[in-house]
């Protein structure tokens, strides 16, 4: 186990009394856990300040301030965590496909769990659309409450899919081959730091649940619950409290206004 890693305190922030066995039980216990307790969000991105990947700022982060984060920062400390419980686990780069019409960078860091000769798909940070529960690379459908996936093969890639409204859409597609640890400190430099990326011009916020998903999105709050979706805008002076009530976030309010003050710094 990493001196960096407090694994009793990660269990205790996402609500399991103990250490989950190193098999699919226990990883569907862990993923489940972390999904739904520890937000989406990129409130630092906005407010310029550094994104950390090394283990123990992040853990202080996400664990000892009760904070969320995005994509590197949720799967870089869960897959300390899985490793010190004595998983087999690799990370991997993927493109993000969901939203968009042309080819992306490889800007999405997912996991690959090996588990008696075959492959899982965890991934507790990509927000809105993420998994609860790992995923097999079997190209079989998966129900998993209100959403069902799959990953299906194309062209030497693996492309993780989610069922609306009869079709499959496409949430990103990766190459199932480890990669190191830099890799993603160059993913996270152009995500966080520059001035195209979306995480720099808009407010992400999201929780993800068995019942009900919750987003925010600069000032348009909705809950989702299958393909019924309740939306309203959020007023400035309501933008704390729900950071607070509904996502268990506690935020610099005068900063977080202050970025949606501005002119061209500001969301678009």
């Amino acid at each position: 186990m990493s001196a960096d890693l407090d694994l009793d305190a990660y269990l205790r922030r996402v609500g399991l009394a103990d250490r989950p066995g190193a098999d699919l039980t226990g990883l569907r216990a862990l993923h489940m856990a972390h999904a739904s307790t520890i937000p989406f969000e990129n409130v630092d991105v906005l407010l310029g300040l550094p994104i950390r990947l090394d283990l123990a700022p992040l853990q202080e982060k996400l664990v000892g301030r009760r904070r969320g984060g995005y994509c590197f920062e949720h799967n870089t400390l869960f897959q300390a965590v899985l490793a010190a419980l004595g998983f087999e686990v690799m990370a991997c780069e993927a493109r993000v496909r969901l939203g968009v019409t042309g080819v992306l960078p490889r800007t999405h860091m997912l996991l690959l769990v090996r588990l008696e000769g075959a492959l899982w798909l965890c991934d507790v940070g990509f927000g809105l659309e993420g998994l609860l529960h790992p995923v097999p690379l079997d190209g079989e459908a998966h129900a998993q409450f209100q959403n069902t996936y799959r990953v299906a093969p194309e062209a030497g890639l693996k492309v993780l899919q989610s069922f609306h409204r009869d079709a499959w859409e496409d949430l990103y597609a990766f190459v199932p081959e480890a990669r190191l640890p830099i890799d993603f400190e160059v993913g996270n430099h152009f995500t966080s730091t520059h001035p195209d990326s979306r995480f720099r011009k808009n407010l992400f916020v999201q929780q993800a649940g068995a019942e009900v998903r919750h987003l925010l999105r600069n000032q348009a709050y909705a809950e989702l619950r299958g393909e019924e979706v309740v939306g309203r805008e959020v007023a400035l002076q309501e933008l704390v409290p729900l950071l607070h009530d509904v996502f268990g976030l506690d935020l610099p309010e005068v900063s977080l206004l202050d970025w949606f003050s501005r002119g061209p710094g500001g969301p678009h």
